[in-house]
């Protein structure tokens, strides 16, 4: 959390998983088609192919006063240095997790690799949500073998989305600003 020259309060959330998970399409279909939010501009830094090189980013609102600047993170894992440089003074974590059973191992890495930069503050003084995305592939994982496999503690919220369309995309920013809300004003996670 930081103050602005404006006395605003802005909230850092980071949407992270491995490559091709859907951060970036979770962030655009937020920013393009969710209404009942004031939303900044949206930055997004790619290769010609469109995947994410640096990271994403918009700010959004409810409020004048309280301000989420939302990133995403490059999922390859040449990008591990500024994934962890990113992910500094974060205030809440949407881990974004493939459905698809291909990309089990991907999803694993992805996950020890947020453990290992957040420590035990993850979902503790860092909020946490975990997102199972691309959830109508006709071979998704079950989702108990799934959030089993990344190894999260079994009470973090998890969220099925199926972010090209929408579904469950406003739930899981709703959660995670909620969590940051609820950690930073009432000390409560």
């Amino acid at each position: 959390m930081r103050k602005d020259a404006k006395g605003r309060i802005h909230f850092k959330i980071v949407f992270t998983g491995s490559s091709l998970a859907g951060k970036t399409t979770l962030l655009k279909y937020l920013h393009d088609q969710v209404d009942g939010l004031i939303k900044g501009g949206l930055t997004s830094i790619a290769d010609p192919s469109g995947r994410t090189v640096y990271f994403d980013f918009s700010p959004f609102s409810a409020t004048n006063n309280v301000l989420f600047d939302v990133y995403t993170v490059a999922g390859q894992r040449r990008h591990r240095d500024q994934r962890k440089m990113i992910l500094r003074g974060v205030d809440g974590i949407v881990f974004v997790a493939d459905s698809n059973p291909d990309m089990l191992e991907h999803n694993v890495e992805a996950a020890e690799e947020l453990r290992e930069f957040m420590g035990e503050k993850l979902g503790t003084e860092i909020p946490l949500v975990i997102v199972l995305n691309k959830r109508d592939l006709p071979n998704a994982m079950p989702r108990e073998e799934l959030l089993k496999a990344l190894g999260f503690d079994p009470q973090t919220l998890a969220i099925n989305t199926i972010a090209i369309k929408g579904v469950g995309v406003k739930q899981a920013f709703q959660a995670v600003s909620r969590e940051i809300i609820m950690r930073t004003m009432y000390n409560k996670l």
